[in-house]
């Protein structure tokens, strides 16, 4: 039988303070320290009497416009799935470093396991447009962080979020993705089976926006601040000088946070920001070792268990047979593929779609290039 989870006090009160849209968080806290009370006796105070004795004017305008509406919204949604969670300040799962945040998040809506908030991560960002390489590139170095036992952060977007995602699931299988809608909503549409993935996998989404929330242009750049205050480092693979992804790896150098950076060809502009960022002090990686070597504290991993080994083998066994390997991470035409595999062209045409809908490969103009690989 199905089990939901039901709001304690302090976190009603929370999404209580968070429905007067109005106050951005960091008035909240403020207001929290001065008075010396918790979230939930300063949203009690909203139906006292006597408040405007105990407050001032402007904060008892303030409470006086909050409501249960997003309570209400918050407790149907958990009520949807064993999987839905809620995390506000002071619950054991919310990360210590979003308390640092100047707009400080008060309530993460979480769709999979919130105890992935305490693992340490490193995050993983990039071009929505990123080049087969870049992407392939994302998706081996998250493999490799992922199998030294460090979880994956990025933003499930396309490009290089999206193979950090699938790279890290391949790996220990633990990946968090950051996203700018409700909780309920899937963006981009296209990812619907990654972001499945990501939460049968042990992993988790996560908002700062309540259910109901569509996709904003706002929402990305500032969903990126709790990527880079999660994350131990930042990691980037292809970004354009002027884009989102500078932007968070900025916030991380701001927050002391380790910048790490893949170099690329000069004359692609999608290496512009990488190579920028290395010019300001950015750790140039070329493997996962220049990473890990930053971390000397965190333990190994532990060896995957023969039972484990063969699951992980299961799931991607397409990622290794002769087909597959017949094609270049570079063009290779059809007629070539279907000639190393000693195939029909009639099934190499039927193989390479169902990869490509797993996302093994890629159809481009002269045939089919590799996406990811052994």
């Amino acid at each position: 039988m199905m089990t939901s989870h039901t709001l304690s006090p302090a976190q009603s009160a929370w999404l209580f303070l968070s429905s007067n849209s109005k106050v951005q968080p960091a008035q909240w806290t403020t207001a929290l320290s001065h008075y010396g009370v918790t979230a939930e006796q300063l949203a009690a105070l909203a139906g006292a009497p006597d408040v405007r004795n105990q407050l001032e004017p402007v904060l008892t305008e303030a409470l006086q416009q909050c409501n249960d509406t997003l309570i209400k919204r918050t407790d149907a949604w958990l009520r949807q799935s064993e999987m839905h969670h809620i995390v506000t300040p002071g619950d054991s799962d919310y990360p210590a470093l979003f308390s640092t945040l100047t707009h400080q998040p008060l309530a993460l809506f979480v769709n999979g396991n919130p105890q992935q908030l305490l693992k340490p991560h490193l995050a993983i960002v990039g071009s929505r447009r990123a080049t087969h390489t870049g992407k392939e590139t994302a998706y081996n170095l998250a493999r490799a962080l992922s199998e030294s036992g460090i979880s994956v952060v990025s933003g499930l977007a396309q490009g290089i979020d999206s193979a950090a995602h699938r790279g890290a699931l391949c790996g220990e299988g633990n990946t968090i993705a950051f996203v700018g809608t409700g909780p309920d909503s899937i963006y981009p549409a296209q990812n619907r089976a990654l972001h499945n993935d990501i939460i049968a996998n042990n992993g988790c989404v996560i908002s700062e926006y309540p259910p109901g929330t569509p996709p904003r242009r706002y929402h990305f750049p500032r969903r990126n601040r709790l990527i880079a205050a999660m994350a131990m480092g930042v990691l980037v693979v292809e970004a354009k000088i002027k884009s989102g992804t500078l932007i968070t790896a900025n916030l991380a150098a701001d927050m002391g946070t380790d910048v790490f950076a893949v170099p690329g060809n000069i004359t692609n502009p999608m290496s512009e920001g990488c190579h920028w960022l290395i010019q300001q002090g950015a750790k140039l990686v070329t493997c996962v070792k220049d990473i890990l070597d930053e971390f000397p504290a965190l333990e190994p991993a532990p060896v995957l268990s023969e039972q484990n080994r063969s699951q992980k083998s299961e799931a991607n066994r397409l990622a290794t047979d002769k087909l597959l390997d017949s094609v270049d991470f570079d063009v290779t035409p059809v007629d070539v593929i279907a000639e190393r595999s000693t195939l029909p062209v009639s099934a190499v045409m039927a193989a390479l779609l169902e990869y490509e809908l797993r996302g093994l490969v890629a159809a481009v103009p002269g045939g089919y290039v590799k996406l990811r690989g052994k």
